[in-house]
């Protein structure tokens, strides 16, 4: 991933050199779980060093990049590294070197995604009473209150992390069965001995190689946390236009929204957010098509994994914290969102005149023709709904079909449905 959407931490976990020390880790591991080597063999494993760039040059000559990584890396151990990759196949050390390194960045990510949570619950508890229009394809509902839009959007976010959650978990596997995972060097005792030292569960049928649904369904995970960003950010974007105004995204001190217009304040950071989602599903996409690998193993899978795993988790977490950045600082103008409720001119209490009107012994279909007409009408004709109802006939109790409160009534319990998830 480019350094423009690269956090240091997350970044930091998928550089040549942290691959290479996940691969150094794997195979110390496995000679400490040897009978063959002796302790100062192991010390000497222990101490031994490579760089990036003698790996590379030595794999100008090897085409191979573990091979080339165990040649450098025996070569530094002197006599002991003769136990280095002893019985061991490559994709011993690249899976379960990738399932150490899923495991640490599912740390930062679940992370992200519960102070995302919590940022949202947050808000949505300062907003409870906050009332405002609430809308459907696009176009004026029933009121209902902003704190009720974010919680919908927190309990999104804990659905998110538990997904991940459970996601990581089972990715985060290693493997140590040799060619096409017949044990056919070592033993099912080896493979549970150097796993438990690097504190990885097992792939229980390897083939060789950790099964790719386990990837795929990380990256579906994955996908599906960035669709919920997208979904915010979305919103977001819609609330911030100039007709409506209801919401706008932080804008610090010099910031600039336009090269020629002075004016502007753009939505940038939930476009981005917007756009950057898409490559997360695109990258989803690609993991399921990794899962069809050749009888016990082929490597089809390995160039589009070398750019789709580290990218996509990269790209998760730097979307969860421009959101997490948007949420806290977000601007909510709740005299705006007061206004915006008054552009149909009463049309949006037509359910509760419709209400009303059935209480009062017409038919639903009566009822609801009546409703339509006059709620259309208010709205063609820029009348308010409530002056069309006092000059009626109708004799209806107006305070009780405007009343605000029946679509409020209920917020505060809806937004506190969301002190388990905060908790987790």
């Amino acid at each position: 991933m480019i350094a423009r959407y690269t956090r240091a931490e997350m970044g930091a976990l998928w550089t040549d050199a942290a691959r290479m020390e996940a691969w150094r880790a794997v195979e110390v591991a496995a000679c400490e779980a040897m009978d063959g080597p002796t302790e100062d063999d192991l010390e000497a494993i222990r101490r031994a060093t490579f760089t990036v760039e003698a790996v590379q040059e030595r794999e100008r000559v090897t085409d191979h990049d573990v091979a080339a990584f165990v040649d450098v890396l025996g070569a530094s151990a002197g006599a002991p590294g003769r136990w280095i990759h002893f019985g061991l196949t490559s994709s011993d050390v690249l899976d379960t070197a990738t399932g150490l390194q899923l495991r640490e960045a599912g740390v930062i990510l679940l992370a992200g995604a519960r102070e995302l949570t919590a940022a949202l619950a947050e808000r949505a508890r300062e907003h409870a009473g906050t009332i405002c229009v609430g809308r459907t394809h696009g176009v004026h509902a029933e009121p209902t209150t902003f704190g009720v839009k974010l919680a919908g959007f927190a309990m999104e976010g804990a659905r998110n992390a538990e997904r991940l959650q459970r996601a990581f978990a089972q990715a985060s596997v290693g493997a140590i069965s040799g060619a096409v995972g017949t044990y056919s060097a070592t033993s099912p005792a080896f493979e549970a001995a150097v796993l438990e030292r690097l504190g990885l569960e097992r792939e229980p049928v390897s083939t060789q190689v950790v099964a790719r649904d386990r990837h795929a369904e990380l990256l579906q995970a994955v996908a599906l946390a960035g669709a919920g960003l997208e979904r915010l950010a979305t919103e977001i974007r819609h609330l911030q236009r100039t007709e409506v105004r209801e919401v706008e995204e932080p804008f610090r001190a010099g910031q600039k929204g336009s090269s020629a217009m002075p004016h502007k304040r753009n939505p940038i950071t939930t476009e981005r957010i917007t756009g950057l989602a898409r490559v997360l599903r695109g990258n989803a996409t690609a993991a399921v098509e990794n899962v069809a690998l050749w009888h016990e193993r082929d490597i089809s899978h390995s160039g589009a994994e070398r750019v789709i795993l580290p990218d996509s988790l990269i790209l998760l977490d730097y979307l969860q914290h421009l959101a997490i950045g948007v949420v806290r600082g977000m601007v909510v103008h709740a005299d705006r969102m007061r206004e915006n409720l008054d552009l149909t001119y009463g049309a949006l209490f037509s359910q509760r005149l419709l209400l009303a009107l059935v209480d009062e012994g017409r038919t639903r279909d009566d009822a609801y023709r009546i409703a339509q007409q006059l709620a259309q009408r208010a709205w063609d004709t820029r009348t308010p709904l409530r002056d069309l109802l006092a000059d009626s006939d109708l004799g209806l109790d107006l305070d009780a079909v405007f009343d605000l409160t029946d679509y409020t009534r209920h917020a505060a319990e809806i937004v506190g449905r969301l002190a388990p998830g905060a908790r987790e």
